[in-house]
């Protein structure tokens, strides 16, 4: 066996694997002999036939199956044996295999692509600048969101009269066409210069007007017609009000906390407010977090500079999901892999010089804490945290063990990135919503 290795570029080479017939054919004759003591053929006796008719049979199959055997364990360990990082996994030369003559041909030649990275120096020091943000959210969002709570949990009536913001229940009917549609209109989606028309409606009243000129945006699903039925929208219509829907907010009373929070959770309107504050905070700056830390990665990437073998890579990321992606979506989508693939080999890196290693218990852990995030507004509490442990234990076993190993990333990615947070020039800023907003746009 001769194993062979042509680099085409800085990150992307063939590797050509020679075999004759002494590296295979032992192999290939002791499997026939396997088979033919096991063969069950008509006109013999189990395990008694000829061994020429036995290799006629499966002797092609076994020379297969045998020498792709051969080339994965060969190619696998001198992969290994080199210096350089293997990216994805080694291209057959389909070209090449078609050609092969398994009844006739006795020497073989093979030939994978390969992609790799070399000579990663991976280096970050105080010279190194990056920001990490948090959030602190403005009394009028946390008013807002308040605000909102006391219209979901708000009751309904049917006043008289009706006022902007009500939802007027009735019926619509194309003056001079067929066209008719019973739908509750939200005051809200109408047009300001329209709405003094269904200001002060009592049942029974009607109303002239055009819905494709008044109803200002969502004009399909605000009447619930298809798209291709809003040309009918337009022109004259009456709207006969059959009835007035109105959403009274809710009262900031222990009734209205224990609904929102579960019961006994805030006693009071100043516990309420901190605790809504407390959450809107809480969650602002898990996406804040999650901004800043994808902008100190890009930070770091772009010191280091990896040179992905790209077309390759493409070409891999075709074939390993054939059938499934295409072309034009590998293209488009190749950028957010390119850059989750050099944080990878970034983050491996650094693990392994400096020894960091996502433990189990900060497995289990950080496993608990997702958990916890997902029921944090089921009001489960005290019965969650008495049935943690098998909800970790079914998550972490569940998908063939690939949360597991997926978990176990996550933990050391972050203790990559904390280290790296303390070894290089990070300024802390804190923002408002509106600068977050900005900064996600940009």
């Amino acid at each position: 066996m001769e194993i062979t290795l042509d680099k085409h570029s800085a990150n992307q080479a063939s590797v050509k694997i020679t075999l004759n017939e002494a590296d295979y054919q032992p192999k290939v004759d002791a499997k026939v002999k396997e088979y033919a003591r096991k063969a069950n053929i008509k006109g013999f006796r189990p395990g008694k036939a000829p061994i020429a008719m036995v290799k006629k049979l499966y002797g092609t199959s076994v020379l297969v199956d045998e020498i792709n055997g051969l080339l994965s364990s060969s190619l696998n360990d001198y992969l290994k044996s080199q210096t350089f990082r293997i990216l994805g996994d080694p291209l057959p030369v389909i070209e090449d295999a078609d050609k092969i003559d398994w009844a006739n041909q006795k020497d073989f030649e093979f030939e994978y692509k390969i992609g790799f990275v070399d000579n990663l120096d991976i280096n970050f020091d105080k010279s190194l600048n990056a920001t990490s943000y948090s959030l602190e959210v403005d009394q009028a969002t946390i008013d807002d969101a308040v605000a909102n709570l006391k219209r979901q949990y708000g009751s309904m009536t049917n006043p008289e009269e009706s006022q902007e913001g009500d939802f007027i229940y009735g019926d619509l009917k194309e003056v001079d066409g067929d066209f008719e549609k019973t739908f509750s209109l939200p005051l809200s989606k109408v047009d300001g210069r329209s709405l003094k028309k269904f200001i002060g409606l009592k049942k029974g009243d009607i109303v002239e007007f055009d819905p494709s000129k008044s109803i200002k945006e969502d004009l399909a699903e605000t009447v619930g017609v298809s798209e291709e039925e809003v040309e009918k929208l337009s022109g004259k219509f009456t709207f006969i009000v059959q009835n007035i829907n109105r959403t009274e907010d809710a009262e900031l009373n222990q009734e209205f906390f224990d609904k929102v929070f579960g019961p006994g959770q805030v006693d009071s309107e100043a516990a309420f407010m901190e605790k809504v504050k407390a959450i809107m905070n809480d969650n602002y700056n898990r996406e804040v977090k999650v901004f800043s830390d994808e902008k100190i990665k890009d930070t770091l990437i772009d010191s280091v500079k990896i040179e992905l073998p790209e077309d390759f890579l493409k070409e891999w990321l075709l074939r390993a999901n054939e059938g499934k992606v295409t072309s034009e979506q590998v293209e488009k989508e190749y950028p957010i892999y390119a850059k989750q693939l050099q944080w990878t080999i970034i983050s491996n890196e650094i693990a392994k010089k400096n020894e960091i290693k996502a433990e189990h218990e900060e497995v289990i852990e950080k496993t608990k804490e997702m958990i916890r995030e997902q029921f944090a507004s089921s009001g489960m509490g005290a019965q969650l945290e008495n049935s943690m442990d098998m909800f970790v234990d079914n998550y972490l076993q569940g998908n063939e063990g690939q949360n597991y190993m997926q978990m176990l990333t996550s933990v050391q990615n972050e203790k990559v990135l904390a280290h790296v947070k303390e070894n290089i020039d990070l300024t802390e800023e804190v923002i408002s919503i509106d600068k977050f907003k900005e900064l996600i746009e940009n």
